[in-house]
């Protein structure tokens, strides 16, 4: 039986997401092995939004995370752990929502993103009418040019500010470099290398400052460097795109798609019920992979409906399962209620996707 298989799957609506411990927990393990200990981890989050996946880590010893969020940040918070990093630079009203929570639970370690004076001066103000302290990252641009301050003048400009700023303290640089995917790992270091020359000075003259570099698919390049605190996300439950991009990575996929056969337009045509709202669609065409079906033509897909065209009649009636593995499972999960976990083909729980709301209290 294949590992994905569950034994009565009459039990499990379709669409659904399957979760797989005992996979997650080697993908843990995996995860420390490339990092070298725990210490040098700061996993995201974003991937799962999950309380039972950050307690699995905890109990392997990872103490401290990164999130996309404020209700990241709050089930983070919930879950006890004692280092928060909001990897985003709070705006308008969240700056606010983000400093209510950092009250509510004063004995965490909370930190955000910033990458200009004006943001730091609003963030320094707000912090100096709440009588508190704000601990705040640089985040650097070293490519990807989504946000981010480049190396050079504004940078130490803005470096400067934060340390003499009563109000902040200055915690350490954010570097996320999602734009180097690089299929050869000797390629992806390369690229890395290259990205990051210009960041050497800067990194020697802070040693007593944390620096958080990468995302899953710079992983194991990063982890060569001694310096650098690693933050992986995907790889807790990984993925097809994942899988085929970065071959070099060992982690096990740990999530899946149950959906079903509900028409068949012809012979060798399924209309499954795998549309946008139950699987990431932001990319063209294959969404999904199915380990299961051969030369799969995608013919259309909508918000309920996903019609797939097979080279032989199918062999399929209405009603049938079929599993499928994602090419994003990050903005998958978050389509999701609850996750349904499986262990030796058996449903034993399900777990809440518990921050996929943008608000929980705060």
């Amino acid at each position: 039986m294949a590992w994905y298989h569950i034994n009565h799957p009459e039990s499990v609506a379709s669409p659904g997401l399957l979760v797989y411990p005992d996979r997650i927990k080697s993908n843990i393990q995996e995860m420390l092995r490339v990092a070298g200990n725990a210490d040098r981890l700061r996993p995201h989050v974003k991937t799962y939004k999950c309380r039972e996946i950050v307690a699995l880590q905890m109990a392997a010893g990872i103490k401290k995370f990164k999130c996309a969020t404020i209700a990241e940040a709050e089930m983070l918070a919930l879950c006890g752990v004692g280092d928060i990093l909001l990897a985003y630079q709070p705006a308008g009203p969240n700056a606010n929502r983000y400093v209510d929570l950092m009250q509510e639970f004063p004995d965490i370690v909370f930190s955000a993103l910033v990458d200009n004076i004006a943001t730091a001066q609003t963030i320094n103000q707000l912090a100096s009418d709440k009588q508190i302290r704000i601990g705040l990252f640089i985040d650097l641009d070293v490519g990807m040019h989504r946000t981010g301050v480049q190396p050079g003048p504004e940078f130490l400009e803005l470096k400067e500010y934060l340390q003499n700023s009563s109000n902040l303290i200055f915690r350490g640089l954010h570097i996320y470099d999602g734009h180097i995917r690089n299929f050869e790992i000797e390629d992806r270091k390369r690229v890395v290398a290259e990205a990051f020359d210009s960041l050497a000075s800067m990194i020697e003259a802070d040693n007593d400052i944390e620096i958080v570099a990468g995302g899953s698919p710079t992983f194991p390049v990063h982890a060569l460097n001694p310096r650098f605190n690693l933050s992986p996300g995907t790889c807790l439950l990984w993925d097809q795109g994942y899988s085929q991009g970065f071959p070099d990575q060992r982690f096990l996929h740990a999530a899946i798609l149950i959906c079903r056969v509900i028409s068949m337009p012809a012979k060798n045509m399924l209309c499954l019920d795998l549309g946008h709202k139950a699987v990431a669609s932001e990319m063209p065409h294959p969404r999904v992979y199915f380990p299961e079906l051969d030369q799969v033509e995608f013919i259309s897909q909508s918000e309920e409906h996903l019609v797939i065209r097979l080279k032989e009649t199918s062999g399929f009636n209405i009603g049938d399962v079929v599993y499928a593995i994602p090419m994003h499972i990050c903005p998958t999960t978050a389509l999701h209620q609850e996750m349904v976990v499986i262990e030796e083909g058996n449903v034993v729980d399900r777990w809440k996707v518990f921050a996929r709301d943008r608000r929980i209290t705060f």
